[in-house]
């Protein structure tokens, strides 16, 4: 297991190949509570919009936003599973999520979001909240070095 203050370039490149990570938050009672992510990397940041597919609720009222109001400190878990075990790997990363209301405040966050996810050039991103999550540790095991 490796532990670092920033990505290595490994596991920049583990963080590309893969396409859905796990944002774990927990709320004021300290229940945890974990939903599938998209994401873009950049400038120690994850950034995660709040886009327009089908939610239960209303974007102010999911549970993950709900959570990182009352507390900021989130994992996010990025993995790759296998029946062939020896190509098992994860990196777990540990930081601090900021809600930014509306995501024109982070064109260059939006324009990573487009490249990677085509379907987001039709989603008025703009207009809806965006997570941005400052790196603060990072953890790695198994075949992402």
């Amino acid at each position: 297991m490796t532990t670092v203050a920033q990505f290595t370039p490994s596991q920049l490149r583990f963080l590309a190949a893969h396409r859905v990570a796990h944002l774990a938050t927990a709320g004021p009672d300290g229940r945890p509570h974990v939903v599938p992510i998209c994401y873009a990397f950049h400038a120690r940041r994850l950034f995660s919009p709040i886009d327009e597919k089908p939610k239960r609720v209303g974007a102010a009222r999911l549970e993950r936003l709900r959570n990182i109001r009352a507390n900021p400190q989130v994992t996010v878990v990025v993995d790759e599973y296998s029946d062939d075990w020896s190509r098992l790997g994860y990196l777990l990363v540990r930081g601090r999520a900021e809600i930014v209301d509306e995501g024109r405040r982070q064109p260059a966050a939006l324009r990573r979001l487009r490249e990677r996810y085509p379907q987001y050039r039709a989603m008025a991103l703009e207009e809806r909240p965006l997570l941005v999550i400052t790196l603060e540790r990072v953890v790695s095991w198994g075949r992402v070095e």
